[in-house]
Formats: structure tokens, sequence, C-alpha cells
């Protein structure tokens, strides 16, 4: 089967996505990368992209020079990924997906409800795919726990409790380095920082498992380190749209905690628990018996987990190769709509454009809801109320 081309625009050299993303994108030979513009330095991306293996005239010195080279090309990638900082984020994607490129676009998809709302009507006006990367939804246990959850494993959900919290930005000192100040800067990041940067890929991750959608939330957000105009702890009580209640917890400043992404799901029949940072291992507890331990790659489990499983049982698959789940999902996808026929429903996973105008939905309602003293807000996008 022919390869798909893919491009990218940043995750330059030293970049910390950019590795994931050309790894996740290769590994299962899908694609091939055969355009870039990857640097905010003309010719430093120009450089470093030709080291990569592209040719001259394909690596760019920036997204708008990609963005005409590659549109009358009968060989333009079948993929773009944007991974640029956020701010760029609208209109990169707004401008691709109206040329004809099917996107895949970092998180956040934009920096308000309204550029989310846009790019929902552009992708459903060309009818190109629009994926966000919630890369954590790639792991083959997390996509386990959505199988459960939806073929009525743990009955009812009750509730779901959902963290995201690492410490390292709990240096007072490190205020001035420039990898750090521009999260907390409303100019660069918008109206938050840790709930936009980590919260919402829990908040996305419970979504996901459980299939409900937050619908009403309450946040009390602070910045713990005082010189911080925005955010560096949140906990955010929510109420989702199916009947269950959320408990989110994101903060920065929390020492000792590395990753810190967990998810927990209690139901009426039994609960889960998973960690990002021991990916491996589901626990599983079901009403009235003992826990246990349910096994990436063992046998008999759903769908979903065995084609997001690559190596045999026992071994660690981490974070790149959750990515590449999302690459996996993605080809079968665009092959399916090239050709006319219903794709894989165990690759029909994707987080899209309406998951990214939820998600910046979701953060205007914590920076409200924080703002007025944890005041109940509306946490839907008005497209969706």
């Amino acid at each position: 089967m022919p390869r798909l081309g893919w491009g990218l625009i940043g995750g330059g050299e030293g970049s910390q996505i950019g590795p994931a993303h050309r790894l996740g994108a290769r590994l299962d030979g899908a694609f091939d990368f055969v355009a870039g513009a990857l640097d905010h330095r003309p010719e430093a991306g120009r450089a470093y992209g030709q080291r990569l293996g592209l040719a001259s005239d394909r690596s760019y010195g920036d997204w708008r020079e990609m963005l005409a080279g590659e549109c009358g090309r009968p060989d333009r990638p079948a993929l773009v990924t944007v991974a640029t900082p956020n701010a760029t984020h609208f209109e990169i994607t707004k401008a691709f997906l109206e040329a004809g490129f099917n996107v895949l676009c970092e998180k956040p998809m934009t920096m308000s409800v309204e550029e989310g709302e846009e790019i929902v009507a552009v992708a459903r006006a060309t009818g190109k795919i629009c994926a966000v990367n919630y890369g954590y939804t790639g792991y083959a246990l997390v996509r386990h726990m959505r199988a459960m959850v939806a073929r009525g494993d743990l009955g009812a959900i009750r509730m779901v409790v959902a963290e995201f919290a690492h410490g390292h930005h709990a240096d007072a000192a490190d205020a001035d380095n420039p990898r750090v100040r521009w999260r907390y800067d409303p100019a660069q990041a918008g109206v938050s920082a840790q709930f936009a940067d980590c919260g919402i890929h829990a908040l996305h991750m419970a979504s996901f498992v459980i299939g409900q959608q937050a619908e009403r939330l309450s946040a009390d957000t602070v910045s713990c380190i005082p010189s911080r105009v925005l955010e560096d702890d949140a906990m955010v009580n929510l109420r989702f749209d199916g009947g269950a209640v959320g408990r989110l917890w994101t903060s920065s400043i929390a020492i000792g905690r590395q990753h810190g992404l967990t998810l927990q799901v209690f139901g009426e029949k039994g609960g889960l628990r998973w960690a990002q940072e021991q990916p491996n291992q589901l626990y599983w507890m079901p009403l009235g018996q003992r826990l246990q331990v349910i096994e990436r790659g063992e046998a008999n489990l759903s769908p979903e987990a065995d084609r997001a499983s690559r190596v045999t049982i026992g071994h660690a698959e981490g974070m790149p190769l959750a990515f590449a789940n999302i690459y996996a999902d993605l080809a079968e996808m665009i092959r399916a709509q090239a050709e006319g026929r219903a794709p894989d429903p165990a690759a029909d996973l994707l987080p899209r454009a309406e998951d990214g105008l939820r998600s910046m939905a979701a953060i205007a309602a914590v920076a409200e809801s924080g703002r007025d003293h944890g005041r109940w807000v509306d946490a839907r996008p008005p497209m969706f109320r």
C-alpha cells in the first residue's frame, strides 16, 4: 500500500514535541515525511528540514511559503501537522483546511471559543479531517477503558476523577525563564495557563473514556507563585451531560509529581484506575470482587486496545507510540475517505475539531468561574447548546 505524504509545521530542532510527531507519524509506515516549515527562523528551518531528509525545494522558511509551494503539487501531503506556538494554531489550521489539506493540530486548537467555532465550520464546509492532538487517548489501555464503559462493564457512570499535576514550574526563581514565563502571560497564553496547558488533556480523556461531555463546571483557580498573572493550580468540579460527576485537579507546582496524568472512573458495577506513568496496567475492581490488573497486550482485550498495541506483553509502550496510534487512525480515516468506504470502527477514535472547540469552551468557563469565586457556569460552546 503506497505511503501517504505528511508535512510538519513547527517542531524544529530542540522542540519538545517535534520528535514525538516525527516518530509517531512514521512508525507504522503509513506516512512519508515530505514537506516542512520547522522553525520561526527561516534559514534554520530550511537547514534542519534538509538534515532530516527533506528535499531542498520542500524544506520551507515559513508556513505561508509551504502552503504556496505544496498547494499546486500533485504529490501534496495528505496530512499536515501544526506544532507551532499556541497563538498561531488558528491561522495556520484554517489556511490549510481551506486549501484542501487534512490537518492534525496541536492543542489548544485555538485561542478563543469564537476561533474554535470557525475551525469547526471550516472543517465541516471543506469535508477535510481536522484532528486535535490529544495524544494520550492513543494509549491502548485508555482505549480499553472506553470500550469497557461503552459495553456496560461498569454500569451507569457515577463519577470520573482526573488529574494532571506536575511540579516542574514550582521554583519561583524560575519566573524569568522564557520557556516558563510565556505560559503565565495572558498576551501569549490567553485566559488560562495550567488548565489550558494540562487540564484540558485530563478533561478530554475523561470525556473520551466515559462518552459524556462537560455541561457545567465550577472552578477554584490560584496563582501559588504571586508574580504569575495566570493560574498555576486549578480544582474543577464538573457535571457531564450523561449524568456523571467530575473532579479534576491540575497543577504545575506539585513538587514530587512528574507527569501526573491519571484517570479514575467509578460506575454502578465497578471502578477503573489508570496512570500515564504506568501505562501498561489498568486496575479494574468489579463490585464485590477482588482487584484485577489488566495488562496491555494480554489476550481477550477489546478490538480498540488490540489495534493500539504493537509489542508483546510485558514491554513498555510509551508516549510516542500513543501518538503513533493517532497517526494510524488518521491514515485509516484518510484512506477510507479516498476509497469511499467506512473506516475500521476501532480506528474511528480521533479527537476532532469539535473536541478542540469543547476544550476552548471549558478553558473560558474555568477562567470565568475562577474569577467569580467558583460560580457554576455553562461549559459548552455556544454552537453546541
